[in-house]
């Protein structure tokens, strides 16, 4: 003998049905947003290729620290080495803490020019 069980037949719910019955915390929100926000810096950073620098990279972001010391300290002049490196480390501080334009991190071609008269022999 076969006993035949019905199924009963289920409401069809669409696709995004459970998503509208999840109630979010504020708190659950917050952290949500604060999670996008710091994927979004992170992408930000590596569009722009950023890297740590250091008292080592002097010579490296000569173009970017020439144009801040004109730009941002209204300094071009000549410096001793002595207080080009002092600078050089507040360069340092603000480009590792984010501080600097977009502009600095994409890296600058082309530096500010003195006013220096070279003396080349031709």
């Amino acid at each position: 003998m076969c006993i035949k069980t019905e199924k009963k037949d289920k409401p069809k719910r669409s696709k995004n049905s459970h998503r509208s019955s999840k109630h979010h915390t504020d708190k659950e929100k917050k952290s949500k947003e604060k999670q996008k926000s710091k994927r979004s810096k992170h992408d930000d950073q590596s569009k722009l290729n950023f890297q740590v620098l250091s008292m080592d990279d002097y010579f490296s972001k000569n173009n970017e620290f020439a144009t801040w010391l004109k730009e941002e300290k209204h300094v071009f002049s000549d410096l001793s080495s002595e207080s080009a490196h002092d600078l050089f480390s507040h360069f340092v501080k603000d480009w590792n803490s984010h501080e600097l334009e977009s502009r600095y991190y994409k890296g600058i071609e082309t530096a500010p020019q003195s006013a220096h008269k070279w003396k080349i022999k031709q």
